[in-house]
């Protein structure tokens, strides 16, 4: 079974190269996942693809069955996920167009399903919330292709579907790099699993601080133009992953108790 997740939109799957194997679409403790997950291989690497805003069922952010598919995935036996998202700029060398491999968050989020373990007084440690073997298999494929990225980067996550006000633009720059709305609660989720997770983030517009009118068709526009290079980074990076056997991720849910 795959040891690598994808999770991502549309665009980031891309028929041409992705060698389809099997659908699956499994019932968890937690409902369905938003997709069915497909079962394939890129640059002949397996790897498990899932549309995390689904294609049959639209799932804004707040509405994502965020457990279900870290669940899903878990249990189809993916120890690294790899999320592809769009964001916003809050900071002026954080430019459109730039690839963000996050190492932070801050959580603006009012109303998820945050954790697992709902009935059970688990406290897991999360101080460095991204894996930094991924962070680093990335960094470097893109350092080698060319690609414009930043190695670090605090990303703020908000509710949404709404884009910020302007002053809620100018409050969130005191905070982070980037804004989005679905990093979180995914990658605590993937940590209470034991699983390696990174997020590779596009950003396409500056938010509302810069005095500009953000839409979701200046994001797709934005996003459209910057596929290839996200593309080409998974397709020289995922056969540079390595299974390490217990990784740091894994250490901080064992040793809370959250893995077995």
């Amino acid at each position: 079974m795959p040891k690598i997740a994808i999770i991502g939109g549309t665009g980031i799957y891309n028929p041409d190269t992705f060698e389809l194997i099997e659908k699956v679409y499994p019932d968890t403790p937690y409902g369905k996942p938003s997709d069915e997950i497909l079962i394939g291989k890129i640059a002949g690497v397996e790897v498990a693809f899932l549309h995390r805003h689904g294609t049959k069922i639209p799932y804004p952010p707040s509405s994502v069955p965020y457990r279900a598919n870290m669940y899903a995935l878990k249990e189809l036996g993916c120890k690294y996920v790899i999320s592809a998202c769009a964001v916003g700029s809050l900071q002026r060398k954080f430019a459109s167009g730039d690839l963000v491999l996050v190492d932070q968050f801050v959580d603006f989020t009012k109303k998820r399903d945050y954790t697992y373990f709902e009935d059970s007084i688990t406290h897991i440690a999360i101080p460095e919330p991204f894996c930094d073997y991924l962070n680093g298999v990335f960094a470097e494929t893109a350092k080698k292709l060319g690609i414009k990225f930043h190695n670090g980067g605090t990303y703020v996550c908000i509710e949404g579907p709404r884009f910020s006000t302007r002053a809620e633009s100018r409050m969130f720059r005191q905070f982070g790099d980037i804004i989005g709305m679905t990093v979180v609660p995914e990658c605590q989720l993937a940590r209470e699993l034991g699983m390696c997770y990174c997020s590779l983030a596009t950003i396409t517009d500056y938010d509302a601080w810069k005095e500009e009118t953000v839409d979701i068709e200046m994001v797709k526009k934005t996003m459209a133009s910057c596929l290839d290079k996200v593309l080409r980074l998974l397709e020289a990076g995922l056969p540079k992953i390595k299974d390490r056997g217990c990784s740091e991720c894994e250490k901080a849910a064992k040793a809370c108790g959250a893995l077995k």
